[in-house]
């Protein structure tokens, strides 16, 4: 501040030096000398209130600053104790943590000696456990008569019996339930796989339908917890459809002989009115025998009306069960007549042997009188019933090439197949589903007996289910679910099928005995 007020009063001088020097010469040497005295007193004077002035403020400056920095000293001393007292706060902590962590480990090193005194002890108690359980095993060994690798294995076998029948349990429970979800669609899938096939031609093929003089026979031939109509399908190999049809009841079956079987015994038993087990297997018996006697008249006669009497006795038999056979919706007996007429009338015209075209005409499918029991084509297995039953080698090569399986090498062989194709190729003749609806269902029975343990084995409902006998002695009860399951995948993965095809598997035990 002092610096301040010098300036300032030199300034003053300066200017009061510069007003005296325009005024004039004279009057300023005068009065610049009175006027600098004057200035020299005032500038004195302020000089001293200036000075005075600068060391007022610079004690308050000193004031003010000893001030501030005593409360920021006294700030500082607070803001130390609270941090120690933080400090000591913590430390006490620590310190308690420490007490505790020490605590623990004694705790902890304690248990560890426990540990292994119990360990100590288990080791000993283990070891005689095991002297225990070698003599026990030595005992039991002793007393049962196995040792320990027969033991094993008996327990194995046990275990997996009982596996298998909780196994076959579950399966069975989860067949149930899926048989509740997937009724409605199933019923759906089947109804249009019925449709496709073309319904009218399997019903006319595959059905036949008994008239009943009442609707009170129907329980009759159920029979007391349905014994009657079980016993009669599981001898016949056929479905027995009783419905709500008034007074009918339907016989379904794709082997024909089944079906006609089923049909003649159905209608004797109805007849007669004694309708039980003993009776339906004695009248089956007998009509078996029945239709076997008239598939030879049936044969015998076609000779006759063919002038063939020279025909083996084996092949009359044969010729007898092709009447009860179709082949795409057609007749196989009246189709091989038709064959042997044709082939016999081109023979004439074309001046060649008539008696051999005529002959291998009506033998040529001999082979599917037996192609639902004999694999291969039904040419080849006519060929060769014919070379057995010494027909000569002419008929045998017309019968095999007929299809072309072997090359043709006569005239009269192409003539048989001419002829073959023109019974066949008619408006109305055949109907092409059919073939291959036999051939799925023999080939859905020949599966199911491929497996061990099947008795028999019937597909029945137009091939929608399979009824399969087992071997009581060879399969027990959980066998048979897990049996039933093995084929069901079998045919899902070998067979292409409409819709779904139900697996019926049946066990029983039968005993006789006679009372002398």
């Amino acid at each position: 501040m002092k610096k301040i007020y010098t300036i300032f009063v030199i300034l003053g001088i300066i200017a009061a030096l510069g007003i005296g020097f325009g005024i004039g010469n004279k009057i300023a040497g005068q009065a610049a000398e009175k006027k600098f005295g004057e200035l020299k007193v005032d500038t004195e004077r302020l000089t001293a209130e200036a000075q005075r002035a600068a060391e007022s403020k610079a004690k308050e400056i000193v004031i003010e600053a000893k001030e501030e920095a005593h409360q920021i000293i006294k700030g500082a001393e607070k803001e130390s104790r609270k941090k120690q007292s933080e400090l000591d706060k913590l430390q006490f902590r620590l310190t308690q943590k420490e007490e505790a962590i020490e605590k623990k480990t004694e705790q902890i090193e304690k248990k560890e000696e426990d540990i292994k005194t119990a360990e100590k002890k288990a080791t000993e108690m283990q070891a005689e456990i095991d002297q225990i359980l070698e003599k026990q095993k030595e005992k039991l060994q002793e007393i049962s008569g196995f040792t320990s690798d027969e033991a094993r294995s008996y327990l194995l076998g046990m275990m997996e019996k009982e596996l298998k029948k909780e196994y076959a349990n579950m399966i069975k429970d989860y067949g149930d339930r899926m048989k509740q979800e997937s009724r409605r669609r199933a019923q759906q899938i089947i109804t249009m796989a019925i449709q496709r096939c073309a319904v009218d031609h399997v019903a006319e093929s595959t059905v036949s339908v008994i008239s009943l003089p009442s609707d009170d026979m129907k329980g009759r031939i159920i029979g007391r917890e349905g014994r009657n109509i079980r016993a009669f399908e599981t001898l016949t190999g056929v479905d027995l459809v009783v419905d709500d049809t008034p007074e009918a009841v339907v016989i379904s079956s794709f082997d024909p002989i089944r079906r006609e079987v089923a049909r003649r015994s159905l209608e004797k038993l109805i007849s007669d009115g004694r309708i039980h087990p003993a009776r339906i297997e004695e009248v089956i018996d007998k009509t078996r025998s029945e239709l076997e006697s008239d598939i030879i008249q049936e044969g015998e006669k076609v000779a006759f009306d063919m002038k063939m009497t020279d025909l083996h006795p084996e092949l009359v038999k044969l010729i007898g069960r092709l009447k009860f056979r179709t082949s795409y919706g057609q007749n196989v007996l009246k189709h091989s007549i038709e064959v042997a007429l044709l082939a016999a009338s081109m023979a004439a015209d074309l001046d060649v042997s008539v008696p051999l075209a005529k002959r291998g005409g009506l033998l040529h499918d001999i082979g599917k009188a037996v192609d639902f029991e004999v694999e291969g084509p039904h040419a080849l297995i006519g060929a060769d019933l014919a070379k057995r039953y010494r027909e000569s080698k002419g008929v045998v090569h017309i019968i095999g090439s007929h299809h072309l399986d072997i090359e043709q090498q006569t005239i009269e062989a192409i003539l048989v197949q001419v002829a073959d194709s023109i019974s066949g190729s008619r408006p109305g003749a055949r109907r092409e589903d059919l073939e291959s609806y036999i051939n799925r269902l023999t080939r859905l029975e020949d599966l199911a007996l491929e497996f061990k343990g099947i008795d028999k084995a019937f597909a029945i409902q137009a091939g929608r289910e399979i009824r399969i006998m087992v071997k009581p002695d060879q399969v027990d009860d959980d066998e048979a679910i897990l049996l039933a399951r093995e084929i069901a995948r079998k045919i899902e993965s070998d067979l292409s099928y409409p819709g779904q095809i139900k697996v019926h598997m049946i066990r029983e035990t039968r005993v006789v005995e006679y009372a002398k």
